[in-house]
């Protein structure tokens, strides 16, 4: 596929203060695994919220990647406790990526959504999360040693077990595999209508999909984008997500003749 044929992948974007100025901003990684790892093109939504048209923005898109972030899910969209005093939000994101993904399983846009999109997609579908996974007692280490050097931080930490059956075992082809693990919060209650597809070594869930959507709805808490084309398992993920947008954009194309 030639890079003008290219699907065209929503990227989720961040609100940050650089210096003076607010910015719109995605990680590098997370462009490059959806233009080296689903070879499609692609483009960062602003967080604008309501003063985005997301109806015509999802309709001229063949896919959405819904990134992770140094924020946090305002707690009171899942009727969670307060966060502690200094804990990073950005409600101009909740207020695009949420209604974004609802709209987009209505529309039956493909997404893929990594960890705070993971746990997005676990509040969109009435979920709940823990804030802190390493003060419930019963799970494993799942934050990453920030004195570390990135490659460290972003380097495998533990096995899931994949479930027979889904998305994602359809794509690796085995029941297991290595993941690196960059997360505080996690799942507690599972939203409705979301199938478990892997878990952590201490039962946590880490991927999940829509059981009835109309188009591949996958999300995995860990780092999948996390230099791609070396992982094959992250690999997978990437090109089965590449497909669907390819799939998508053939209809849409298809549509418009």
């Amino acid at each position: 596929m030639t890079r003008s044929a290219m699907p065209m992948v929503g990227v989720s974007g961040c609100t940050s203060q650089l210096g003076l100025h607010p910015f719109h901003i995605a990680g590098d990684k997370y462009l490059r695994g959806v233009s080296d790892g689903a070879n499609c093109c692609p483009l960062i939504i602003p967080a604008l919220g309501d003063a985005l048209p997301m109806g015509a923005l999802l309709s001229s898109l063949d896919g959405i990647l819904f990134t992770g972030s140094p924020s946090n899910i305002q707690p009171h969209h899942y009727s969670g406790t307060p966060s502690e005093p200094g804990t990073q939000h950005d409600p101009d994101r909740d207020a695009t990526t949420l209604p974004m993904m609802k709209l987009a399983l209505d529309m039956g846009v493909p997404f893929l959504a990594i960890c705070r999109g993971f746990q997005e997609m676990n509040v969109v579908m009435g979920g709940t999360l823990h804030q802190k996974l390493h003060d419930v007692g019963d799970f494993i280490e799942h934050r990453e040693d920030k004195t570390a050097p990135v490659d460290i931080q972003y380097g495998l930490s533990h096995t899931v077990n994949i479930e027979p059956g889904g998305l994602l075992c359809e794509a690796w082809g085995r029941t297991s595999a290595d993941v690196n693990s960059v997360h505080t919060q996690g799942i507690d209650r599972l939203g409705e209508g979301l199938r478990p597809e892997a878990t952590a070594p201490d039962g946590l869930i880490e991927a999940m999909s829509v059981i009835n959507a109309k188009q591949f709805a996958l999300g995995v808490q860990w780092h999948p984008e996390w230099k791609v084309t070396k992982n094959p398992f992250y690999s997978a993920i990437f090109e089965v997500f590449g497909n669907a947008c390819r799939q998508r954009a053939k209809e849409r194309e298809k549509a418009n003749e």
